[in-house]
């Protein structure tokens, strides 16, 4: 079974298969900072992992998309703060021209779904 949230004409906001969370994650806003960026795109992944029955804990794949690799220490800054402890996921980060103007990050997520007991 394949759970569709939030679908839209061309993407859903969230995909569960299998037990596994697929999600990308976009600032709310163009014209702030790496940093301010970071927080909001974090913050939103972060209340998407809830909603799907998840948490930052289960993250297994994040692919970190910014428009300029220079950002990433800026990036990293937030993300070590964010991330738990013993629960880093495997990451890959990659210089890329974003979809909107204004866009200086982007992820895209898996992340395992745990069962409600």
């Amino acid at each position: 079974m394949i759970q569709r949230i939030g679908v839209q004409t061309r993407w859903s906001d969230l995909v569960v298969h299998n037990g596994v969370l697929y999600v990308v994650e976009v600032p709310a806003s163009t014209d702030a900072d790496i940093t301010a960026q970071t927080r909001e795109v974090l913050a939103s992944l972060e209340d998407s992992l809830r909603q799907a029955g998840s948490s930052k804990a289960h993250l297994l794949l994040v692919t970190i998309f910014l428009d300029d690799i220079r950002d990433l220490d800026a990036f990293n800054a937030v993300w070590d703060a964010w991330v738990p402890q013993g629960a880093a996921p495997v990451r890959a980060c990659i210089e890329a021209r974003l979809g909107k103007r204004g866009y200086k990050v982007e992820l895209q997520v898996t992340a395992a779904v745990i069962p409600a007991e």
